[in-house]
């Protein structure tokens, strides 16, 4: 992997680190299960990605730093929660940034081993939201992404982009990094202006 792209991947996971960890100090657990949360979140996306593909063990689990960065960011979370909770909006925007970054990843990496645009959409969307779904698994919640939240659109608005360059034969870099943009705009603005899904209307009684 390129240097700047490992670069971005583990600022992605100490970034999910950071929100994992504030959710596992939310629920009061204890150091240790700050830190599991913590991790899960940042490398879950990235290990069913892997397993999906067939690419075992997974690449966070071959390389130290990948475990390293999310457990010493959970512990800074764990001693210096009341400083970083204060921090929302800025860690919103980095954790934007991650889902896309994780999105371009996990769909061209699903591409690069022969899966079709459906597959390698739907590998890419699990690639960003997947730890964060284990995040709220964990903690006994339902996933964000299941409800109001505007996380997996965001997610697939890249995982799409990714795919239709590669149809076209112009998968480049320079094509992936506005496909990461593009997530990392659709969440910025969804979480700003409070857009949302559609619920169901519940009957009146």
């Amino acid at each position: 992997m390129p240097a700047a792209q490992l670069a971005l991947d583990l600022v992605g996971s100490a970034v999910f680190a950071l929100s994992g960890a504030l959710a596992g100090v939310r629920a009061r657990l204890d150091v240790f299960g700050v830190v599991v949360v913590g991790t899960v979140t940042a490398i879950g996306g990235g290990i069913l990605r892997d397993v999906l593909l067939g690419a075992t063990p997974p690449a966070s689990l071959r390389h130290w730093f990948y475990l390293a960065v999310p457990t010493v960011a959970s512990v800074v979370v764990f001693v210096w929660h009341p400083r970083v909770s204060r921090l929302g909006r800025p860690i919103v925007v980095l954790d934007a940034a991650g889902l896309g970054l994780f999105t371009v990843t996990g769909t061209r990496l699903a591409l690069n081993h022969g899966l079709g645009p459906a597959g390698a959409v739907a590998l890419g969307i699990l690639t960003g939201i997947g730890g964060g779904v284990l995040r709220d698994v964990l903690l006994g919640q339902i996933p964000l992404v299941l409800r109001r939240e505007i996380y997996a659109l965001a997610s697939a608005v890249g995982a799409v982009l990714v795919v239709a360059a590669h149809e076209a034969g112009a998968l480049t870099l320079a094509w992936e990094i506005p496909a990461a943009v593009a997530v990392f705009v659709v969440r910025v603005l969804a979480a700003r202006r409070r857009w949302s899904m559609p619920t169901p209307r519940m009957p009146e009684r």
